[in-house]
């Protein structure tokens, strides 16, 4: 699939300005990652998305997890195996790049 993104991308394929994103973007980004965005994906998209929105910086996994979890009425470690269900190449390089996040230059693992 040949991507149609416009936007400008690092070397390895983040949105160098995340206030470009969209949903549209979401799913091409997506399609070079052989994801398949369905309606599980978008509320931790828009977790990500949100809290960047908010804080000026990408929100650690644990941040993620604890969303998830008091979404759903889960514990951590069953939202952290549903995120990595979804993303199964982790966070940073799917959560993050599909939800058109900078590659963070320092993580914790969470």
């Amino acid at each position: 699939m040949q991507t149609q993104i416009t936007c400008q991308r690092d070397a390895e394929g983040y949105l160098v300005h995340p206030e470009e994103w969209d949903a549209d973007i979401a799913a091409e980004l997506a399609a070079e990652e052989n994801i398949e965005l369905a309606e599980r994906h978008w509320p931790i998209l828009e977790f990500v998305r949100g809290y960047w929105e908010e804080h000026k910086i990408i929100p650690d996994i644990r941040h993620v997890a604890s969303h998830m979890a008091q979404a759903q009425n889960i514990d951590k470690k069953t939202a952290k195996q549903q995120l990595f269900q979804l993303f199964p190449y982790g966070y940073v390089k799917q959560t993050c790049k599909i939800a058109g996040m900078q590659r963070p230059r320092a993580w914790s693992t969470g």
